[in-house]
């Protein structure tokens, strides 16, 4: 059986959005900057698009700028809201101290440029709390940006709350949903959300697009500088076939998502029943408020890298919070926010279903990762040292 885990990574596109973009690359591959007709229909094809995004997150249209995806989205919106800020002399920024690396590594460009930057913690069930966020914010605050939901551990964060406070003390709130946007309702006004990013591969999307959801009003501040694109925004020809792809996508989405929701809750529960009965593991993060199809566990006495090679074995592709195979020895920075130490950390596992799981490959999962975790155990130094007391047991 083969089972693909790791749609929080990226998801398979859809052939609703593969059929959405192949006329845009044979038939109307005109640029739409152009005047001539078939330039026109690319054009026209692009404004369509961004109505139809637009209408996902109860947006206008105008307040819908297209990117390469939810990095450069991010970056876009914390750079935009530090220069509106600093116009004010204010130059304070609240953050949390798991969000994704690329709103913490803009942060700390933005630090080595004289902003103050304050990370709330996050609690061990990976939520942030909304009066922290509240004792936070000072006068001279210019921004908050909070995840809706963890790209790791999958917890949905308070949303409406976060946006309320902002609201109040009149601070811009940006929100990276790129983990929630096609999986969960989202509404930028009943929300209070200023700016919020997000990326088209994942909710089967191709990758190299997303867009910038910013209120009308917002000055935003150019990453690229060239061509008048995007309102003089973003320069650069805009990837229409991508883009078409991406609003069909999300389109689809959107008008699945409830039943979709329902199905992948109900696996992620008896996925996270299963898994919680292996000795010695614990879920990461709140066990009903994350994202319907995340599952995060840490077994305690193994190495994530290893779990995911023997998993591959068994046709699972799944992901670990340990950052080993991309070349550091580190843990997750998300577990070791919500409290996990470093050694029980690093054995973790991360399995994000797709609208198509079944129940049939769920029990695969939970009777594979048993498996595995008792081989792995079986001779490791460190478990022995935990079964014979010589360690004690954190799990």
């Amino acid at each position: 059986m083969k089972i693909y885990a790791d749609n929080a990574a990226t998801t398979r596109m859809s052939r609703t959005a593969i059929d959405a973009m192949i006329p845009y690359m044979e038939n109307v591959y005109g640029n739409p900057s152009s005047l001539y007709s078939i330039g026109q229909e690319a054009k026209e094809a692009l404004e369509q698009a961004r109505e139809d995004v637009a209408a996902v997150i109860n947006a206008e249209p105008r307040e819908i700028l297209f990117t390469s995806g939810g990095s450069e989205a991010d970056n876009q919106a914390l750079r935009s809201a530090a220069v509106i800020g600093a116009k004010k002399g204010k130059k304070h920024i609240i953050s949390s101290a798991f969000e994704h690396h690329a709103i913490l590594h803009t942060l700390n460009r933005l630090e080595k440029e004289g902003y103050e930057v304050t990370l709330l913690p996050v609690h061990e069930d990976g939520l942030v709390r909304p009066e922290e966020l509240e004792a936070a914010v000072r006068e001279d605050t210019c921004l908050v940006s909070i995840m809706y939901a963890n790209n790791e551990i999958g917890t949905v964060q308070p949303i409406h709350e976060i946006g309320e406070i902002c609201k109040k003390h009149g601070v811009l709130f940006h929100t990276d949903a790129v983990q929630a946007v096609g999986h969960v309702k989202i509404d930028v006004k009943a929300d209070n959300i200023d700016m919020l990013s997000a990326s088209a591969h994942k909710f089967h999307g191709p990758k190299g697009t997303g867009f910038l959801f910013a209120r009308k009003g917002i000055a935003l501040t150019n990453l690229i500088e060239g061509g008048a694109q995007e309102k003089g925004k973003r320069a650069g020809t805009e990837n229409v076939p991508g883009i078409m792809a991406m609003a069909a996508a999300l389109k689809e989405a959107a008008g699945n998502l409830e039943q979709n929701a329902a199905h992948q809750t109900a696996l992620r529960d008896r996925l996270i029943e299963g898994l919680s009965k292996i000795p010695h593991s614990a879920l990461n993060g709140d066990a009903k408020k994350r994202l319907p199809g995340n599952v995060n566990f840490c077994f305690e006495g193994i190495e994530g890298e290893s779990l995911l090679l023997l998993l591959d074995d068994r046709g699972i592709s799944a992901s670990s919070g340990s950052a080993c195979t991309s070349g550091s020895l580190d843990p997750s920075h998300v577990l070791l926010a919500i409290g996990r130490v470093h050694d029980v950390a690093h054995g973790s596992l991360r399995l994000s279903l797709g609208e198509e799981i079944t129940e049939e490959e769920v029990d695969y999962l939970i009777q594979n990762v048993k498996e595995v975790v008792e081989y792995l155990r079986s001779f490791s130094p460190v478990w022995r040292d935990l079964v014979s007391g010589k360690t004690p047991f954190i799990l």
